[in-house]
């Protein structure tokens, strides 16, 4: 909301760019409709543009789609070389090491990842069975509704609901480092489930990569109890409470990037050599 109130303050003060730095651009996981929910992202770009925003540059947007949600120029910048390069400098005997999917969806991340890093590729499919049931907990939604009037000529076909098998890996983790890579860091129990598993089928130690670190709620903590030995995330998101909470937690700094696109735009230069080398599943 600040944001808003500052970009209409200038736009009332007869501006003629506005331009907003958003390394992590909020709600980008809500940029598709699930059921009858809304398309929050949407909103929230055409708020910017009715504020009087005219360029934004942000960081690993969730879906490149995003994009096309506003009515002017989006720079979206990557995070990748800089997590490609601690891994490199600060991981050791990366050579031994596989990139992990946590999941399907993270699949082409990956593989830019170890294509890149000339590496092994992994994927974890399926999710942890659990016993207790969506109706338990009320994330079943719309709710079910007993005694429902149908039509006596309309017959809709049953629905069957999705279910995913146990969860397994594909790919080769015995005696290898694995580093699970992904956009986002926020609960981290899928993380911790996935790092369980890839040290029952053998790898001897475990990094996560993300480009933003949100770790909300009890993150810090399910994170030290956890076998995941280093979480790495760069500074779109200030953390410094979470590192405190948990050493586990590193940092990489990517405001040189940031501060060069700043400085290239401000200059009417090319953008495009921030974005050289750089693939569409980056």
């Amino acid at each position: 909301m600040e944001l808003l109130i500052m970009a209409y303050a200038l736009k009332t003060a007869c501006a003629r760019n506005i331009i907003g730095v958003i390394p992590y651009f909020p709600y980008s996981k809500q940029s598709k409709m699930r059921k009858r929910g809304s398309i929050v992202c949407k909103l929230l770009a055409s708020m910017l543009a009715k504020a009087g925003l005219t360029h934004i540059i942000t960081m690993d947007l969730h879906q490149k789609e995003i994009q096309g949600f506003f009515s002017f120029p989006v720079d979206n910048l990557r995070a990748s070389p800089f997590l490609l390069q601690y891994i490199q400098e600060e991981i050791p005997n990366y050579r031994n090491a596989v990139i992990v999917a946590k999941s399907p969806d993270a699949a082409k991340r990956a593989q830019s990842y170890a294509e890149r890093l000339r590496l092994g590729l992994a994927v974890i499919h399926g999710e942890a069975q659990c016993t207790e049931l969506d109706m338990d907990d009320g994330r079943h939604s719309p709710p079910m509704v007993k005694n429902a009037t149908v039509h006596p000529g309309l017959e809709l076909p049953l629905m069957m609901a999705k279910e995913k098998p146990p969860i397994t890996v594909v790919g080769d983790v015995g005696g290898r480092i694995a580093i699970i890579v992904d956009d986002i860091i926020d609960d981290v129990e899928s993380f911790v489930a996935a790092a369980e598993i890839l040290k029952e089928r053998g790898a001897y130690k475990i990094y996560v990569m993300a480009t933003h670190g949100i770790l909300s709620a009890e993150a810090p903590r399910l994170i030290e109890e956890s076998s995941i030995d280093e979480v790495v995330v760069t500074n779109t998101v200030p953390h410094e409470v979470q590192k405190l909470q948990c050493p586990k937690i590193k940092t990489v700094d990517i405001s040189l990037i940031l501060s060069e696109a700043i400085r290239r735009i401000h200059n009417g230069e090319s953008m495009a050599y921030l974005f050289r080398n750089i693939t569409v599943d980056d």
